[in-house]
């Protein structure tokens, strides 16, 4: 799609992309996050059923396969974010909305204990998407 560089539809078009990237990020880590604990410690599960039950137990969880397809899609559309922007402004605004969007969802749904200072830093890496996209 050649959108006029500057044009509202191209700016929102490239902010849409960037975020549906960031949100399957968080989708695919916290889904790993959350069937790896449901796993337990694959050591143990290793130590009981070798390696192959290792294997077979990671990816026989629901929520790991389905994290893991999530970070296959983050993949490709991470590719056409960076065919549509600008490597400076996507990459970094990236990196900081999947930061944001983390420590939201292990707040919310891995019911992690987020401390002070980690919302503060969140706070700063707001600040500085706010910066890099003008």
């Amino acid at each position: 799609m050649n959108l006029p560089l500057n044009s509202a539809t191209h700016i929102l078009h490239v902010w849409g992309a960037i975020t549906f990237v960031a949100a399957l990020a968080v989708a695919g880590e916290v889904l790993i996050a959350a069937g790896m604990r449901s796993l337990g410690d694959l050591d143990v599960i290793r130590a009981q059923s070798g390696l192959f039950g290792a294997i077979r137990a990671v990816l026989t969880n629901g929520s790991f396969v389905v994290g893991a397809l999530c970070m296959a899609l983050n993949f490709f559309a991470m590719l056409y974010a960076l065919s549509n922007a600008d490597l400076t402004l996507a990459a970094p605004a990236i990196a900081s909305l999947t930061y944001i969007g983390n420590a939201i969802a292990a707040k919310l749904f891995l019911r992690e204990a987020v401390d002070h200072r980690r919302w503060l830093a969140v706070a700063f890496v707001i600040v500085g998407v706010i910066l890099i996209s003008r």
